[in-house]
């Protein structure tokens, strides 16, 4: 009878293994569908971000839509032109989208 129960108790411990496979793959399932999606749009927009010139029609991380004027290489700021005779200054980070690549900023 004693045998018996130390077998058994013995049986219960073996699913340690089993969990740590079960976490590797949860870890796993989340950097495919969570992070490597995002870290892949960001190095999206630092490119984009990157290749800014003057005449880009963008729009700012606050909605704002407007012409690129001038670009300030050693202070990172985009004088940003958002109405004729109005110009903003904004951080390089906070310029995120090319207006002209999407459907949002065209003329109807």
């Amino acid at each position: 009878m004693n045998l018996s129960m130390l077998l058994a108790a013995q049986a219960q411990q073996g699913g340690g293994m089993g969990f740590i496979l079960m976490m590797i793959a949860v870890f796993a399932v989340m950097y495919f569908i969570m992070i490597r999606p995002q870290q892949k749009k960001q190095k999206e927009i630092r490119n984009f971000q990157n290749s800014l010139s003057e005449g880009a029609k963008v729009v700012t991380g606050g909605g704002i839509y407007g012409e690129v004027k001038k670009i300030d290489l050693a202070t990172n700021i985009v004088d940003i032109e958002i109405a004729k005779g109005v110009v903003i200054r904004v951080d390089k980070g906070y310029v995120f989208a090319d207006v002209s690549a999407t459907a949002v900023g065209q003329a109807k």
